[in-house]
């Protein structure tokens, strides 16, 4: 059964960033609006605590997130955002909060949004990141980890990858990816009634923006059209209420199918990118990304989740009307 605080944010969902999806002004409304409180910038609490590191790629912002213990692994983490907004201090305490339970470095790329950019200038620099990355470890030591358009990246990148002959990362986190933006599926339509946040006009919005007039069937805007063979095994996190579930779960499927090792975790009663936001069942979804990635054979992982909540819940709240965090 959903968790009170789950009922609690779906509700400020529904009646604020649902708003944001509603219509193609709406969404360019809320783009405007965005633009002028955005910041990219880890918050102090996690800057006092880590090694932060920053290099511009491309002319754009990237950070080198360093645990206290010596690393020997890094996640390439691509944000969320709809391809519109910023990185938000939600994905920062994710980003903590892995670094701080694995051990591993993470690099984080502040990479350009649309309007202002469109995919080519996207993946140009996440592409050169990943490059820079090749040259300092091997790839099967890089893991890919996004969350909902930085999900979509995230198998794009490797995709693109595998066509250029690049050395391929040695595993994929996926949280609420958005991976099929053609609409084929008519289970979407249904969903989006169930959705407390996305709605299907303003995602179509944001996908004009950013797609640079590809057919939305293109597989590098919509992978689940590409060649799934190339994607390395994969940690799937999709919840009941968000829209881009059903695709989510043909997505598995196929990749299934041609031998790609998926672990699914369907969380019922869960919107759109929960394990980003404060609550018991983003603690769970956080505990299969670490049991996952860890080298321990134990599932469960004992971590220090704690020590980097989120906001608090009243801020948390405040926060949602005003960011987007997947």
């Amino acid at each position: 059964m959903p968790s009170l605080k789950s009922h609690v944010v779906s509700f400020v969902l529904r009646h604020s960033r649902k708003q944001a999806f509603s219509s193609p002004e709406n969404l360019q409304r809320w783009i405007a609006a965005a633009r002028k409180t955005e910041d990219h910038h880890p918050p102090a609490a996690l800057q006092q605590r880590y090694d932060i590191q920053t290099r511009t790629v491309d002319g754009f912002p990237v950070y080198e997130v360093a645990p206290r213990a010596g690393e020997h692994k890094r996640i390439l983490y691509l944000h969320g955002g709809a391809y519109v907004f910023e990185i938000t201090p939600y994905h920062w305490y994710l980003i903590a909060d892995m670094a701080e339970r694995l051990g591993y470095g993470i690099t984080v790329p502040i990479y350009p949004i649309a309007p202002e950019h469109d995919f080519h200038a996207m993946f140009g620099m996440v592409g050169a990141v990943y490059r820079q990355m090749l040259e300092e470890m091997e790839a099967e030591e890089i893991i890919f980890m996004g969350d909902s358009a930085g999900g979509n990246m995230a198998v794009v990148l490797t995709m693109m990858a595998a066509e250029e002959g690049l050395p391929l990362p040695s595993r994929h986190v996926l949280i609420s990816p958005g991976l099929d933006v053609s609409l084929a599926n008519p289970e979407v339509f249904e969903a989006e009634r169930n959705d407390p946040w996305l709605g299907i006009a303003g995602g179509r919005e944001a996908i004009r923006l950013y797609s640079a007039g590809m057919d939305p069937t293109d597989w590098r805007i919509s992978p689940v059209y590409g060649e799934l063979s190339v994607l390395p095994k994969t940690l799937l996190l999709t919840g009941s209420r968000d829209l881009l579930t059903p695709d989510n779960l043909i997505f598995a499927q196929k990749a299934r199918a041609v031998g790609v090792e998926v672990e699914l975790v369907y969380e019922e009663g869960m919107f759109h990118v929960w394990p980003l936001i404060d609550m018991p069942e983003a603690r769970r979804a956080r505990q299969h990304i670490v049991a996952f990635l860890s080298e321990s054979p134990s599932p469960i992982v004992q971590g220090t989740a704690a020590r980097f909540k989120a906001p608090s819940e009243e801020a948390a709240e405040q926060g949602l009307r005003s960011e987007y965090p997947g």
